[in-house]
């Protein structure tokens, strides 16, 4: 199994603040990015694109060690 470099560590940190967003959202009407930075700020919509590119960086390590492929039992 490959160990995880530095992009793979920010990576799975920005998912992991994205999710903890959407769960605040979701339960309490809370989102937390919004509520620091701004509704609309500049600051906002580059950590939800880093966060979206941190989703995309996590699938493409996903399907590249094998883990998102079907075992044939």
């Amino acid at each position: 199994m490959k160990k995880m470099n530095g992009i793979d560590w920010i990576a799975c940190l920005l998912v992991i603040i994205g999710a903890l967003n959407w769960g605040l959202i979701g339960f309490f009407g809370i989102n937390l990015v919004s509520m620091l930075f701004g509704e609309v700020s500049i600051v906002t919509r580059v950590i939800y694109c880093a966060i979206g590119v941190a989703g995309l960086w996590g699938l493409i390590a996903c399907l590249r060690c094998g883990c998102c492929k079907k075992s044939s039992s």
